[in-house]
């Protein structure tokens, strides 16, 4: 089974039990939390993927939970074109087997140009030759 992980939020047991079973039926994982406090530190979890949260529930925190449901945004670091271009052709390199005609068509340029850039950035071509 390879569906989501899911977090059920309510403390209506009848309301999670067939929220929970629908979705297990669909091919997730599910998991309950009836105590509001407790689902916004659930909700960090890197290991959630969707959450279903009863608006009714007593007690829930609606801007705490707004808070808790925003990811942290990183302190963004300008990096130059160079290293964001290089970056990006070593993943498509990577996701091609290093097959640098079938990666330049992915880039939309020539791969005659795909070359010159991976001489230019000194890139290690995974499992493949010049070609």
């Amino acid at each position: 089974m390879s569906g989501l992980q899911v977090i059920v939020v309510s403390a209506d047991p009848e309301r999670a039990r067939a929220l929970g079973d629908a979705l297990r039926m669909a091919g997730h994982h599910v998991g309950t939390q009836p105590d509001p406090a407790q689902a916004g530190s659930d909700l960090q979890a890197p290991t959630v993927d969707a959450a279903v949260i009863d608006l009714t529930l007593a007690g829930l925190d609606r801007v705490q939970l707004g808070r808790s449901l925003s990811p942290a945004v990183p302190e963004l670091r300008p990096e130059s074109l160079e290293a964001v271009e290089r970056r990006h052709i070593v993943a498509t390199l990577l996701y091609t087997g290093g097959n640098k005609r079938r990666a330049a068509g992915l880039l939309g340029i020539a791969r005659s140009t795909l070359i010159q850039k991976v001489r230019k950035y000194n890139i290690d071509v995974p499992g493949r030759g010049t070609r």
